[in-house]
């Protein structure tokens, strides 16, 4: 076998095309959430702050630049939080689907095997009349 058919053969195993999708839809969906706690959840904490999440900061040092100007130095705790937030209601939601998927193998295993297929029924009735 050569090595471009080994190749060939490994990225086109399920579990590895499976992996590719989940990571385009992971990308996807951290864009869903990132906008959904922008444009949604920081305006409403906002609210609360009387601020925009992304414009908490706090400021740390002002200095003079090289070229004489002033410049401040902040420590942009808002931006964090965001990211924080980003990351819990991604977690939260991941273990929503594992916790779903789960609950379908479960179902899937509890299932009752199937009683004797009809030739089998047949064939113990023609055993039990041999027995007798």
């Amino acid at each position: 076998m050569s090595f471009i058919q080994e190749f060939k053969d490994f990225a086109m195993k399920g579990n590895l095309v499976d992996i590719a999708v989940g990571f385009v839809m992971g990308a996807a969906f951290n864009k869903v959430i990132s906008a959904f706690t922008g444009g949604i959840v920081s305006p409403l904490i906002g609210l609360l702050f009387n601020t925009d999440m992304k414009d908490m900061k706090l400021l740390l040092k002002e200095t003079v630049g090289p070229d004489g100007k002033p410049q401040q130095i902040f420590l942009e705790y808002g931006t964090f939080l965001t990211a924080v937030l980003d990351f819990l209601i991604i977690a939260f939601v991941m273990f929503l689907v594992v916790k779903a998927v789960n609950n379908m193998k479960k179902k899937e295993e509890a299932a009752p095997p199937p009683g004797p297929s009809k030739e089998e029924q047949l064939l113990t009735e023609i055993r039990d009349l041999l027995k007798k």
